[in-house]
């Protein structure tokens, strides 16, 4: 739902850096944005390619 404040693997502090990789990727493409922003290792990688934003749906159903 929300990007993760440090990978789950390794600790690294990686959500500050999703509108950017979000921005970068549909200009650069999506490896020369994870370059760029010095994300090296897989595990920080995987975090920032797997993730699927659902709050907007998920908003939709919210009690009250």
């Amino acid at each position: 739902m929300i990007i993760p404040m440090r990978c789950f693997s390794c600790g690294k502090p990686i959500s500050h850096l999703y509108e950017e990789f979000q921005e970068r990727s549909k200009k650069d493409g999506i490896k020369q944005a994870l370059d760029d922003l010095k994300i090296e290792r897989f595990c920080c990688r995987s975090q920032l390619l797997g993730h699927v934003d659902l709050i907007d749906t998920i908003a939709e159903f919210k009690k009250a």
